[in-house]
């Protein structure tokens, strides 16, 4: 059954009610709100008119702009989720990839995958830690993906060690390289040498796409890392300066979920900046820093 078809099973005796009251409580299950004047005689009068069944009635309020914003994302994680899978949506179409710290517990396809990567591939390395390695938190309890896995885009395969050099991937041989959440797991030295490895297999004018947490919100919500295993969590100031004395160019900078007009702790809301899910042109304002770079046409790989 259908998640609507759910919410019309759960209203009992539906047919029962007439459409006024219908449309109330719909506005209150799935909104958490009275019904507006407006939204009441647009609804009703449609529903009246035989323009619409209740059962769009109750799609279209499940697909709108309030519900994803007020009722869908209340969860943090699972909103900043969403919202890294619409920036790994909208990075460059490439053809060799090389995912950093990009395997996922929940699936040997990688988390570039199942985040939403929407062109085939020719082939997409990802490089990880080996699982015993790893801090408890990122272990997986079926152990490590082992040879190739063959998903709907392409081939995946798995490199097992650290991220600070990338051999035996040969010089300007990959289009893009993705590190989704992983820079801020080693040290601020230790991420120059990784850039170097980018630079180094990156061909001229591919690209290097990377989100992480931004230091400036994370410290308004506690004041040491939210993750144990985080080694430095950046400002945008600190990690676009890196990036661009690593000798790349900036093509995007967004942030992901808006954090508002925050100003101390006091203000700061784990279910406000879920509510914000989304990607943004403020980048300091948001909990995740976003970058699409670029190694430019006719730079040397070394």
């Amino acid at each position: 059954m259908s998640f609507v078809g759910r919410l019309l099973h759960s209203i009992r005796d539906t047919e029962r009610l007439d459409d006024e009251t219908f449309v109330d409580l719909a506005y209150r299950f799935l909104l958490g709100r009275a019904s507006d004047e407006a939204g009441r005689r647009h609804f009703l009068g449609r529903l009246r008119g035989g323009v619409i069944s209740r059962d769009i009635f109750l799609r279209t309020l499940v697909d709108s702009q309030e519900f994803a914003r007020t009722r869908l994302h209340t969860n943090l994680g699972t909103s900043i989720h969403e919202g890294r899978g619409r920036f790994v949506r909208s990075l460059p179409r490439a053809g060799r990839i090389v995912d950093l710290g990009g395997s996922c517990q929940a699936s040997a396809r990688g988390a570039l995958v199942e985040l939403g990567y929407p062109y085939r591939f020719e082939r997409l390395t990802i490089v990880d830690l080996p699982d015993g390695e790893r801090h408890e938190l990122y272990r997986s309890d079926g152990g490590p993906a082992v040879g190739v896995v063959q998903t709907e885009q392409g081939p995946v395969d798995y490199l097992y060690q650290s991220m600070t050099t990338l051999q035996p991937i040969p010089d300007a041989s990959v289009d893009l390289v993705y590190a989704g959440q992983s820079i801020e797991h080693v040290t601020r030295p230790e991420a120059a040498t990784t850039c170097r490895e980018v630079w180094r297999v990156l061909k001229a004018g591919g690209f290097f796409a990377l989100d992480t947490p931004n230091a400036r919100i994370t410290r308004l919500q506690q004041d040491e890392f939210i993750d144990p295993d985080h080694e430095h969590e950046y400002t945008h100031g600190e990690l676009s300066r890196d990036l661009t004395e690593a000798g790349f160019g900036i093509v995007e900078a967004k942030g992901i979920n808006h954090a508002g007009p925050i100003t101390s702790r006091a203000e700061f809301s784990e279910e406000a900046v879920a509510r914000a899910c989304g990607l943004f042109s403020e980048i300091e304002d948001c909990y995740i820093l976003a970058y699409v770079c670029r190694k430019p046409d006719g730079a040397p790989s070394g």
